[in-house]
C-alpha cells in the first residue's frame, strides 16, 4: 500500500484562496447577484447532486462466509461429517455444535454495516441560502452547484466549498475538520501563498463546518465529493479495514502446522493399521479420535469468550470495544498517534497570563464551583492589590458578548471561546458581571472586522458619560494607541513603552499563547451615528495583554509517562498552529526542548523513504490534513510498528480507520469518527487509552496462557493415543471421550484463565513484537513436558488395567486419570514462571470452583446410568476414584517443582551478573 494516497492528491481543490475574488467569479461564470435559475439547473444536470456517496455496503452473506477460513474449523467439519458416517451421531452433534457457537459469536460481532460515509453526509447542511436570479432563496443543499453564491450567518452549516467574498465579524468553527481548537475568522482578502494548510485559508469556507460568528457570502467552489469532506469520503472508502490482527495470523498459521501435522499422525497411523491387518472401520475411528485429540476443539470460542470479557471489563474503565479484535491488538501496541485537542487539551481557552503595567499574572485554574455562586477554583492573588489589572480586567469584561450559564451544576460559556475565556479570566480578579452592567450599561457596539482586527464595546458611565472599551491583535492595536495605563496612572506612550509592549507580545506567543490587546478611551459624542471606527478607534489608552491557550488535561501528563514506561512511543498529530502543538507537546513529556514539529506542507514535500527516515525522530506534527495523517498512519506501519489512532474530529476518520487500532473520543468525537473506531473512549481521556493498553496486553497473557493449557492437553491425548496405537494396543480414548475432555472439562477452567486477573506489572514490560510467534521455545516445551507427563500417568494406568481388567474398563480408568489430571493442572496454569504458591489462590476463586464442580459431576458420571451409556464408560469405586485423583495430581507436582527450580535459577543468573 503506497504512503501517499493517489486519490487525495487528485482530489484537492485548486489554489482559490490566491486568486481574487472578482477572477473566481469569472472563472465560474457568476455575477454578483448570483447564477440563474435555468443556469444552475443546467449545472445541476451536469455536475450531479451536492451529496458524498456511500461506498459499498458490507454483504451480511460475505460476513458469514468470512467465518468459516480457519483450518480449525475445517477439520471440526471433517470430523463431524465422518463421526456421522460411522454412526457415531452423539460425536457429530456435539462437533455440529462447537462449529455453530464459534460461528454465532463471530458473525454477531462483525455484522455492523459500515456507518462513516452516511454519518459524513449528516454533516451537510439539509437547506442552504444562495443568491438566484439577485434573490436570496432557501434551496436544498444538494441542489447547490458550483458557481453558486452561498449566504450564510451564525449558526448555519456550511453546505459546499466556497471561497469567501463577503465577510462580517465571519468566524467558522471548522474543528473537526482541521483540528483547530478555536473558530477561524475568515475574510475575502487574497493569500498570496502558494501552498497553505487548511486550518490557514482565511478566504475559504468548507462543507461540514459551521459559522459561529457574524455572517458572510462566498461562491461555491467545489461541491459533492470534490470538497475537503468529500476527500475524507474517498480515504474512508479506499480504506481497507479487514486486515487480520497480530492473535488471528498467528492462530490461522499455528492451524496450518496443526493440520498437517494431524494429517500426518492420522495417515501414519491408518497405514501402520492397514499392514497390521485392523478393520476398516476401527481404522476410521482411530483416525477421527486422533483428529480430535489433536484439535483444540473449544480454542476459537475460548479466544473470543477471553477477548469478550476483555471488552466487559474495559467498558468499566470508559473504554468501549466496538470490534474484539481490537482488544488484542491493543497489548501490541508500540506507537499511540493522538490529536491534541480535547484529547491531550482539555478543549477550551483558557488565559494564563495578564500583562498590564509591566507586570504579569499568572492565571490558575479553569473549573467553576457548582454552589450557584460565580466562583472558580483559580484565582490571582495580586488581584487586590494591583490597580491596573483591575483596569485590565473591567475592559474584558465591558468589551464581551459571552455569558456564563449554569446547567445541572456546571457552568458553561455561551459565545465565542475566546470571549469566554477572557470573561472567566476577568471573573477571576473579583468583579462580576453584575457590577459592570450596573455601573456601566451597554450604549453602543462596533462589531469585530478581520480588516481591523478589533471589537468595541461603548458604555455610559454612571456620570452619563461614554467610554469605549477595546479589545484586538496587539500590534495592529498599539498603532491607534497615544497613551500607556502604568502604576502610577495613565500617561504618554513612548518608543520605549511600544517595544516593551510588543517584545512582551513575543514572548507569550513563543509560549503558544494566543495574544490579545486592551485599550480603552473616553468617548466625547453621544450621537450612534458619528460611533464609527474611525471615530472611535484612536487616541486610544493601552492597558495590557492576555494569553490564552488550550491547557493540558491533568492527568495526560502521567499517562504519557506511563507509555514511556511501557515502552510506546506517543505521536501528536494536529491541525493547529506548530508553536501551540510544539509548546503543549513539550509540557506534557511529548517532545523534548530540542525537538522541532513537522507541517502538512512539509511533510507533502518528502518522498516515502524521506518520510519513513522522518517519522522515527519526529513526534509532533502540525497543521495537517487528512491526508496527511492517513500518510503519517501508514508510514508508521511500514516501519513495523503497530499503531493506535485517536481522534474526535472528521478529519481523523480515515487514519482511525487505517490504523491497527483506532480510537474516537466519545463526548467531543464526531459520529464520522465513532463509526470508523474500534475502540470509544467515553471520558474523552488519554490516560483512558493507558489503561486499555494495560487491559490488552493483560488480556493477551490471559489467551496465551489458555492456549498452553488446552494444546498441553490436547498433546497428552494425542500422545496417549500415538503411543497405544503403535505398540498394537486398542484405542484408549473414544471420540465422545476426547470432546468431553476438550470440552466440558478442559473448557470450563480454560475461560477462568482467559479471565484472570492481570499483572499489575504488565506496563513495566515494552510492547511484545507484533512478528513474535505465540508459540515460542519456552511454550513449547511446556506443552511437550506437560503433555507427556499427563500421557505417562494415563498410559501406565490404562496399560495395568488392560492387564486386569476389560477394555471398557481400562478406558474408563484412562479417561479419568486423564480428567483429573487436566483439572488440578490449570491451577499452575495461571502462570508460566511462578509456582502454584507464589500466586494467591482464591484470587481467581471461579477456577476453583470450576474445578472442584467438574471433578464432582466426572465421578457422578461415573455413577450415573445415563452419563455413563453416554460416555460409554464403566463404573468407577470411590476409592478407586480418590487413587486416580492423587494419581493425576503427580504431573501438576512435577511441574510446579519444576518452576520452582527454573525460577530459583534464573534469580542466581541475575545476581551473578549483577554483582
Amino acid at each position: 500500500m503506497p504512503l501517499t494516497d493517489p486519490t487525495f492528491a487528485a482530489n484537492k481543490n485548486s489554489n482559490w484562496y490566491n486568486r481574487e475574488a472578482d477572477a473566481v467569479l469569472t472563472e465560474f461564470g457568476t455575477m454578483i447577484d448570483g447564477l440563474s435559475a435555468e443556469e444552475a439547473a443546467r449545472r445541476l444536470t451536469n455536475d450531479g447532486a451536492n451529496e458524498l456517496k456511500e461506498g459499498k455496503r458490507t454483504n451480511p452473506f460475505h460476513i458469514l462466509f468470512r467465518q468459516f477460513k480457519s483450518i480449525l474449523i475445517w477439520i471440526l467439519i471433517a470430523a463431524s461429517i465422518l463421526s456421522g458416517v460411522l454412526g457415531e451421531v452423539f460425536d457429530a452433534i456435539a462437533i455440529l455444535i462447537i462449529i455453530l457457537l464459534n460461528t454465532g459469536i463471530g458473525f454477531t460481532e462483525e455484522f455492523k454495516a459500515e456507518k462513516s460515509i452516511a454519518s459524513l453526509r449528516k454533516m451537510s447542511a439539509p437547506q442552504a441560502k444562495v443568491l438566484r436570479d439577485g434573490k436570496i432563496a432557501s434551496i436544498p443543499a444538494t441542489n447547490i452547484v458550483i458557481g453558486d453564491i452561498l449566504v450564510f450567518e451564525a449558526g448555519d452549516l456550511i453546505a459546499a466549498d466556497g471561497r469567501v467574498l463577503k465577510a462580517v465579524a465571519l468566524k467558522c468553527n471548522e474543528s473537526a475538520l482541521t483540528g483547530e481548537s478555536i473558530p477561524a475568522e475568515k475574510n475575502p482578502g487574497v493569500l498570496p501563498q502558494e501552498e497553505i494548510a487548511l486550518g490557514d485559508r482565511k478566504n475559504m469556507v468548507f462543507m461540514g463546518t459551521s459559522v459561529a460568528a457574524g455572517s458572510g457570502h462566498a461562491v461555491i467552489v467545489a461541491t459533492a465529493m470534490n470538497t475537503e469532506l468529500g476527500s475524507i469520503a474517498l480515504l474512508l472508502q479506499e480504506v481497507d479495514k479487514e486486515q487480520k490482527t497480530p492473535l488471528q495470523i498467528k492462530l490461522d498459521s499455528f492451524g496450518r502446522i496443526l493440520v498437517w501435522a494431524t494429517l500426518g499422525i492420522v495417515a501414519f497411523s491408518f497405514g501402520l493399521g492397514l499392514l497390521r491387518g485392523m478393520n476398516i472401520l476401527d481404522l476410521f475411528m482411530t483416525s477421527v479420535s486422533l483428529a480430535i485429540a489433536a484439535v483444540p476443539e473449544g480454542l476459537s470460542v475460548v479466544v473470543t469468550i477471553a477477548l469478550a470479557l476483555g471488552v466487559m471489563r474495559m467498558a468499566r474503565r470508559h473504554a468501549l470495544v466496538r470490534k474484539l479484535p481490537a482488544v488484542e491488538i491493543l497489548g501490541s501496541t508500540s506507537v499511540i498517534c493522538t490529536d491534541k485537542t480535547g484529547t491531550l487539551t482539555v478543549g477550551e481557552m483558557t488565559v494564563r497570563v495578564l500583562h498590564s503595567a509591566g507586570s504579569s499574572f499568572e492565571v490558575s485554574g479553569n473549573g467553576y464551583s457548582p454552589d450557584g455562586e460565580v466562583k472558580f477554583e483559580g484565582k490571582i492573588p495580586d488581584a487586590p492589590r494591583s490597580e491596573s489589572l483591575r483596569e485590565l480586567a473591567i475592559v474584558l469584561l465591558a468589551c464581551n458578548n459571552a455569558q456564563l450559564v449554569q446547567k445541572e451544576g456546571i457552568w458553561n460559556v455561551i459565545g465565542d471561546p475566546t470571549e469566554g475565556a477572557l470573561l472567566v479570566a476577568a471573573l477571576k480578579t473579583g468583579l462580576t458581571i453584575e457590577q459592570i452592567e450596573k455601573d456601566m450599561p451597554r450604549y453602543f457596539e462596533i462589531p469585530f472586522d478581520s480588516d481591523r482586527k478589533r471589537r468595541t464595546v461603548i458604555r455610559k458611565m454612571l456620570n452619563g458619560a461614554l467610554k469605549a472599551f477595546i479589545n484586538g491583535a496587539p500590534d495592529v492595536l498599539l498603532e491607534k494607541c497615544t497613551k500607556v495605563l502604568a502604576t502610577d496612572g495613565v500617561r504618554e506612550m513612548t518608543d520605549v513603552d511600544r517595544q516593551e509592549i510588543l517584545a512582551q507580545n513575543t514572548m507569550m506567543a513563543k509560549q503558544a499563547l494566543r495574544v490579545l490587546g486592551s485599550a480603552y478611551r473616553d468617548v466625547d459624542t453621544v450621537s450612534t451615528d458619528l460611533l464609527s471606527a474611525d471615530n472611535v478607534e484612536h487616541d486610544l489608552v493601552f492597558v495590557g495583554l492576555s494569553g490564552m491557550y488550550d491547557p493540558p488535561r491533568k492527568e495526560a501528563k502521567d499517562a504519557i509517562a506511563k507509555c514511556v514506561a511501557a515502552g510506546i512511543r506517543v505521536v501528536m498529530i494536529t491541525g493547529d498552529h506548530p508553536d501551540t502543538a510544539i509548546a503543549i507537546a513539550r509540557e506534557l513529556g511529548i517532545a523534548s526542548s530540542d525537538d522541532q514539529s513537522l507541517t502538512g506542507i512539509e511533510l507533502d514535500k518528502k518522498s516515502d523513504a524521506e518520510l519513513l527516515q522522518c517519522i522515527r525522530k519526529t513526534s509532533v506534527y502540525a497543521r495537517v490534513t487528512a491526508g496527511n495523517k492517513l500518510r503519517i498512519i501508514r508510514a508508521l506501519k511500514a516501519d513495523h510498528a503497530v499503531v493506535a489512532m485517536t481522534g474526535d474530529g472528521v478529519n481523523d476518520a480515515p487514519a482511525i480507520k487505517d490504523a491497527d487500532i483506532g480510537i474516537a473520543m466519545g463526548t467531543s468525537g464526531t459520529e464520522v469518527t465513532k463509526q470508523a473506531a474500534d475502540m470509544i473512549i467515553t471520558d474523552d481521556n488519554f490516560s483512558t487509552i493507558v489503561a486499555a493498553v494495560a487491559e490488552g496486553r493483560g488480556i493477551y497473557d490471559n489467551i496465551r496462557k489458555t492456549l498452553q493449557y488446552l494444546l498441553a492437553g490436547n498433546t497428552g491425548e494425542l500422545l496417549l493415543m500415538t503411543a497405544s496405537v503403535l505398540i498394537g494396543l486398542p484405542v484408549p480414548l473414544l471420540p465422545i471421550h476426547l470432546l468431553w475432555i476438550n470440552l466440558v472439562t478442559d473448557g470450563p477452567p480454560a475461560l477462568c484463565l482467559a479471565g484472570d486477573s492481570i499483572d499489575p506489572e504488565v506496563m513495566k514490560n515494552p510492547p511484545r513484537n507484533s512478528s513474535e510467534n505465540i508459540a515460542n521455545g519456552n511454550f513449547i516445551l511446556t506443552m511437550i513436558v506437560t503433555g507427556f507427563l499427563t500421557a505417562t500417568v494415563a498410559f501406565c494406568v490404562y496399560w495395568y488395567m488392560l492387564q486386569t481388567g476389560t477394555v471398557e474398563a481400562a478406558r474408563t480408568y484412562a479417561f479419568t486419570v486423564l480428567v483429573f489430571a487436566e483439572l488440578l493442572r490449570s491451577f499452575g496454569a495461571r502462570s508460566t514462571d511462578k509456582p502454584v504458591w507464589q500466586i494467591p489462590f482464591f484470587s481467581n476463586s471461579k477456577l476453583f470452583i470450576v474445578v472442584c464442580v467438574s471433578i464432582a459431576l466426572h465421578v457422578w458420571s461415573q455413577h450415573n446410568t445415563i452419563l455413563g451409556k453416554f460416555l460409554k464408560t464403566t463404573s468407577v469405586s470411590f476409592f478407586d476414584g480418590f487413587l486416580l485423583l492423587a494419581i493425576g495430581s503427580i504431573p501438576f507436582v512435577i511441574l510446579e517443582i519444576w518452576k520452582a527450580v527454573r525460577q530459583k535459577s534464573i534469580c542466581t543468573s541475575k545476581s551473578v551478573v549483577s554483582g
